[in-house]
């Protein structure tokens, strides 16, 4: 037991959001950040990286959901998806859920943080390394949808925040690459952080969008360990029609598909993108300074 230890997020300059810590289950330094995983009588347990939370197992079905399904369903034929990031697996246990995918590839730069993944969060992704469609590689993300010559129908950027190694996933270079690789009609799904105290990191990534794709844009979910209000989930395409998909296609595919969700439903996809004001105004000026 670590009586009386707390752990602190480190963020959000100006705020201050610790969790009470009932034991720490693991702490090292890998090659690329700091890690810590820690039991929270609220959240389970809590994988933080460099002071920033990630995941934790209370709440990781909200985020996970909604990053896979929403790309997936309103693609409606993705048989190839790639994943930058996610080590926890999470976003792969999702996306592996739809027997359509033939192939899910996931590029993780950080290998001690899968390793670590299969050992403390086997409750929810234990069934990834099973899966024969599920191939692991471990390399940079930038470099590798630069330099692959495989096309992908959904790209899922499950990203640390812009700092650190995860700095370069937030770059107008990378969006080309992921560009580069998505075939015709293709979506792009990004971690944008929570706009009310991360406004310019949703304005950036849409003014980078902006100019490569025909259709940049965003969409929310309410995730109660990212503090501060709605997350942003980046959306970028050069299929506009996809993210208007009407409610009974949406119905239609997700009864198909025979998942079982906790959060997402259509309603909830589709009402996903109709923002509030402020963040709609942060997608404008991200589109307007493009």
């Amino acid at each position: 037991m670590s009586d009386g230890l707390v752990f602190r997020e480190t963020l959000y300059p100006g705020v201050q959001v610790q969790y009470s810590c009932d034991d720490i289950l693991y702490q090292d330094r890998s090659e690329h950040q700091d890690l810590v995983l820690f039991a929270n009588p609220v959240f389970g347990k809590v994988l933080m990286l460099d002071g920033v939370t990630q995941v934790t197992t209370a709440d990781e079905f909200i985020y996970h959901e909604m990053m896979a399904h929403v790309p997936i369903l309103a693609h409606g034929e993705a048989r190839e998806v790639l994943i930058i990031g996610g080590g926890d697996c999470g976003m792969a246990e999702e996306a592996l859920k739809h027997k359509g995918i033939e192939r899910l590839t996931q590029v993780e730069i950080d290998d001690a943080v899968v390793e670590f993944s299969k050992e403390h969060f086997a409750d929810f992704n234990a069934t990834v390394f099973q899966d024969d469609r599920f191939d692991l590689v471990i390399a940079d993300g930038a470099r590798y949808v630069a330099e692959t010559d495989r096309r992908f129908d959904v790209v899922m950027v499950d990203s640390t925040d812009p700092m650190g190694p995860g700095a370069v996933l937030f770059t107008p270079e990378f969006y080309r690459g992921v560009h580069h690789c998505l075939k015709p009609g293709g979506v792009l799904v990004t971690q944008n952080g929570v706009p009310f105290l991360q406004k310019g990191e949703l304005v950036s990534s849409i003014g980078h969008f902006s100019k490569i794709y025909r259709d940049a844009y965003a969409y929310v979910a309410a995730i109660p360990t990212y503090f501060g209000g709605h997350m942003a989930l980046g959306w970028a395409s050069d299929n506009p029609a996809l993210r208007r998909q009407p409610l009974d296609v949406l119905e239609q595919r997700f009864e198909a598909a025979g998942i079982d969700t906790r959060y997402y439903t259509p309603e909830v996809h589709q009402a996903a993108f109709a923002l509030p004001r402020f963040i709609r105004d942060a997608v404008a000026e991200g589109r307007k300074g493009a």
